[in-house]
Parts: structure tokens; sequence; C-alpha cells
């Protein structure tokens, strides 16, 4: 294990750029509180991403949104597009471009830098009635008055499972303190990556609602058996710079909160195995795969977060609503 944990930080290869999401840091003395954008910037930022990403996406080429992700979306992303890139030079055969529509735009008051806010919108990926029906969400991020906007998170939820978020008299919302210093909530957000990592690997502090995103998952990983094989999990915070999570307070007092967290799984075969190396994991392998192969995964969770004492339904408990990992590395040994 100790051997699995000098691997797994010699794989942290994202690099992040050092802001407070919800804290009050200033660019040229600003400490107004102020909305993070009107609805056209937001329209405009959320139109940017759109043609980016289909850029990016026909070409299989990350160079083409890089401007327009961070985070742990654009972990996600840009690692993606280097994988199939890699396996289809030629670009997207199948590309079908991507439609945001339908948006409407929440938009937190806040002093200083970053800025940011959420788009909830309806894509085309799914069907529009029924129990296949989704919302994308997206948090867009802007941390300086001369940087562009950028997409952090995205999560694909339900209609029903979008919370009412708390707004003044002008329409505008309230981001919730990363630390929560007034303690009203059953897990502060700058607490959440580590809560959710700690629970996975030891199963507390038992504070989320069981679901296929927490006990099942936890579960699923007990189990996993494959003759001449053995499995080993580490899981890390992820939870600074451009990591930071972000949340929205909701009517009820609680909070929708946006967080990353990162996860390596490794798999070591017996002598005369070799663990099986698909086109995807090939594409971002470093080493040699002989015995042992690690895939380093990061991971965006959307959740609703009560107060303390609520019970919501689920006894106070955190509820995942939506979970988004992507592939970002390997090695082999």
């Amino acid at each position: 294990m100790r051997r699995l944990g000098r691997l797994a930080a010699g794989l942290a290869t994202t690099t992040v750029l050092v802001v407070t999401a919800s804290g009050c840091v200033t660019v040229h003395g600003e400490l107004e509180v102020v909305p993070g954008a009107t609805e056209a910037e937001a329209a405009q930022a959320l139109e940017d991403f759109t043609v980016a990403y289909n850029k990016a996406d026909k070409a299989y080429d990350p160079a083409l949104d890089e401007d327009r992700v961070t985070g742990s979306l654009g972990a996600i992303n840009q690692a993606g597009l280097t994988a199939r890139r890699k396996n289809s030079p030629e670009g997207n055969a199948g590309h079908e471009p991507l439609e945001l529509t339908d948006a409407s735009y929440t938009i937190p008051k806040k002093a200083g830098w970053p800025r940011w806010f959420l788009a909830d919108t309806d894509s085309n990926r799914d069907q529009d009635s029924g129990k296949l029906d989704t919302r994308w969400l997206l948090a867009f991020v802007r941390t300086g008055p001369d940087a562009p906007w950028k997409a952090a998170y995205l999560a694909v939820t339900s209609p029903s499972g979008i919370p009412k978020f708390r707004k003044d008299a002008d329409g505008w919302a309230e981001p919730v303190p990363s630390a929560d210093t007034d303690a009203a909530l059953a897990v502060p957000p700058a607490d959440l990556s580590a809560t959710y990592t700690d629970y996975l690997t030891d199963g507390t502090p038992d504070v989320f609602a069981q679901g296929s995103m927490t006990s099942g998952w936890r579960d699923a990983r007990k189990n996993t058996r494959r003759a001449g094989f053995s499995y080993q999990y580490i899981d890390q915070k992820l939870n600074s710079g451009t990591f930071a999570p972000l949340g929205l307070t909701t009517e009820d007092g609680g909070a929708l909160v946006f967080f990353s967290s990162k996860h390596f799984e490794r798999q070591t075969a017996a002598e005369g195995l070799r663990p099986t190396v698909t086109a995807d994991v090939r594409a971002l392998l470093t080493g040699e795969v002989k015995s042992t192969l690690t895939k380093e995964r990061v991971s965006s969770q959307l959740v609703y977060v009560p107060t303390k004492g609520a019970d919501g339904g689920t006894d106070g408990r955190v509820r995942v609503l939506n979970r988004l990992p992507g592939l970002v590395a390997a090695q082999g040994s």
C-alpha cells in the first residue's frame, strides 16, 4: 500500500491554478459584493463553450477547447480528447453536435474573484419526457476581469433533483462559503471531498445517503473478483485551486454543491497473467504493463447538503445527485 501511495502521488499530472472558489480573493481591490455576471454574459459563455466543445469533439483536438474548460471537467475533457485523438487521429467520424437549449442562469452575488454562475440547460443527448429526461448543469468560473469564462463542473441530473435556490429581491443567488463558517450545513463544502474519499476508503464518516455512488460503489469495489488478479483502491481529496467546491444556498437553507475527487485503481496479476489494457487506457499509459496497471481518474460530484439535523427524507444525509468520472492517466509496471 505504501508503494501504491507513492505511485498515486507520482501520477498527479493535472496542473491547477491556485485560487479560492468562494473566498474573497480580490483583483484591483475589488471588495464590493456584486453579481458574478449578467445574464447576457452568462449566455455568451455558454455559447462559447458549446462552440469550442463541438470543434474539439469533431477533431478530437484538446487544443480547440482548452481555454473554455477548467477544473475537474477540464481534466476529464482534455484527457479524453487526448486519448481519442491518439486512437483516431483523423477525428470523430460519428460526431453529433452538442446542443444546449432552454437555458436558465443562477448567478450568485459575491465579492472578489473568482466569480461564477450556474447554467441549467436541456441537451440533445436525452429524451425530453419521462424517466430519461435530464438537465445539464454547468458551473462556469472566471478568475479575473480579463480572463475568459470556463466550464469547471458538469452534472447530468433529473429535473426533479434540482432544488430551488435562495435569491434576493433582485434575483441574485447566495453562494455558500466554502468553509461554511456558521457551521449550518451537515458537511461544509470545503470538507466534502475529504469526507467523500474517507467514506469510500473506510466507510466513515457515514454521512451520505445510500445509493449507487456511495454505498453501492463501496460494495461493488469490495466484491470485485477476477481469478488471478487482486485490486487496490486509493481515494484522494481534490479541493483546491480550480478544483475548489462551488455551492449555492437553497430555499430550505441547505446547499447544492459541486466538488471534485481523485481515485486510483490498481490491478495486480499473478505470475503468468497480465492486466488487460484497453485502447483508451493505452493512449494515456506510461510505463509497460507487466504485472500491474494503475488507473487514475478525476471525478466531479453534485450533491445536496442539508442543514444539520434536517430530515428531508434522508435523515439529514448528503445526497449524491450525479457523479462524472473520467480517466486522466495510467501507469504500468
